[in-house]
């Protein structure tokens, strides 16, 4: 069964570690139903997944009432099947205008 691959990108890393642990449990819950639909091709309408405006390629998905992600696809790893997301960005609505 192919599992999908992440790589979070400094920036993100940075942002995550400033989550508190109530944010990150809810990221975590939402990663979950976004695993589910990376394998579908159809992702939980809670999550609100969508093409990010003035970024080709890049895409934005809700974790919580205000809890924002972007991410893109990237290049699959070798000899691990299934599609590989790259973690741009996370936390309120402020990393759309940062």
């Amino acid at each position: 069964m192919a599992v999908p691959t992440f790589d979070p990108v400094a920036r993100f890393l940075a942002e995550y570690a400033r989550l508190s642990p109530a944010e990150r449990a809810a990221f975590t819950r939402a990663r979950r139903l976004f695993c589910e639909g990376l394998l579908s091709g159809s992702f939980h309408p809670k999550l609100r997944v969508k093409g990010f405006k003035g970024e080709p390629g890049v895409y934005e998905m809700t974790w919580a009432y205000n809890g924002r992600a972007l991410w893109q696809y990237g290049d699959p790893i070798p000899g691990k099947p299934g599609p590989h997301v790259e973690w741009l960005r996370i936390g309120t609505h402020d990393i759309f205008e940062r």
